[in-house]
């Protein structure tokens, strides 16, 4: 695993994670939480990694790469993805590049360098972009971004990159029938394919309480939408991800019939830009 602490100016990455990790660090004006662990079915490490990135005072990116073939392959794939996220992000260059302009070159890239490694596996990449009161969402594959209010208002939900993912979206699935169809695990888009696709969004306005989250299908294949809005919208922030991610393992490794239950790699990061005096007190100290 490689976890690197954030500094002034400097950024954290997670990678492989052995044993569960989490953490929080303050991120444009706000903070951002984040949790990663690997599934609790099997020993090794997990196959996500997880980005958390300053681009100056008001200003981030947060990332999760979930890699993709149940092998050692798919780890590194994650890994590649990142890294050229961050190399795009940080590259020096003659002129400006708009930070939409550097995330999209960066994924072409990380894709072309996964197919030229010849590893034989893929991942998928969730991408939040953090603005002055905004964010944008890019993603290939099904991790996925949500966004929403204080009172729960669902701002940014994406669409995963999947045949249920898409029935659901168009309304031919209700929730309960898609989180627990048999065709669920089947992604249509990833790094490491030729036919690689970047959905992009729309800059989102989002006020001080709104919550955005990207996170791996090891949370959206446990919870539910609502469960994840009441248990992130309110409260402190790296309590909230704690407590939510402990539901999640809990739904993992105790099946109860009704209840959504599939073993994974849990990944996420959730981002607040007033997630409350107390927290950013102890971020400043």
């Amino acid at each position: 695993m490689r976890l690197l602490p954030i500094l002034p100016g400097n950024l954290m990455r997670c990678e492989g994670a052995e044993a569960p990790v989490s953490g929080v660090l303050p991120l444009a004006e706000g903070a951002a939480a984040f949790y990663s662990a690997p599934s609790p079915d099997r020993n090794g490490r997990s196959q996500d990694a997880v980005l958390i990135m300053p681009l100056g005072p008001d200003r981030g990116v947060i990332a999760v790469a979930d890699g993709m073939g149940g092998l050692p392959g798919g780890r590194e794939a994650a890994s590649i993805a990142i890294d050229a996220l961050v190399e795009g992000l940080c590259a020096e260059t003659p002129e400006p590049i708009p930070v939409r302009i550097r995330i999209m070159d960066s994924i072409e890239r990380a894709n072309e360098r996964i197919l030229a490694a010849g590893i034989g596996s893929a991942t998928t990449l969730a991408v939040a972009e953090i603005g002055p009161g905004s964010v944008r969402a890019y993603h290939v594959g099904d991790s996925e971004i949500l966004a929403f209010g204080q009172r729960g208002r669902v701002k940014i939900q994406s669409v995963p990159h999947s045949p249920v993912g898409f029935a659901y979206h168009a309304g031919m699935l209700d929730e309960t029938q898609a989180i627990s169809h048999e065709d669920r695990h089947l992604v249509s888009n990833m790094l490491g394919t030729r036919d690689m696709r970047i959905e992009v969004g729309s800059s989102i306005p989002m006020a001080p309480h709104d919550t955005v989250i990207v996170c791996s299908d090891g949370l959206v294949d446990n919870l539910q939408f609502e469960e994840i809005c009441r248990g992130l919208r309110q409260g402190r922030l790296d309590r909230s991800v704690r407590s939510l991610a402990a539901t999640a393992v809990d739904r993992m490794t105790r099946p109860v019939a009704g209840r959504p239950s599939k073993p994974d790699d849990l990944s996420l990061v959730a981002y607040r830009r007033s997630p409350g005096q107390a927290l950013m007190r102890r971020l400043s100290s």
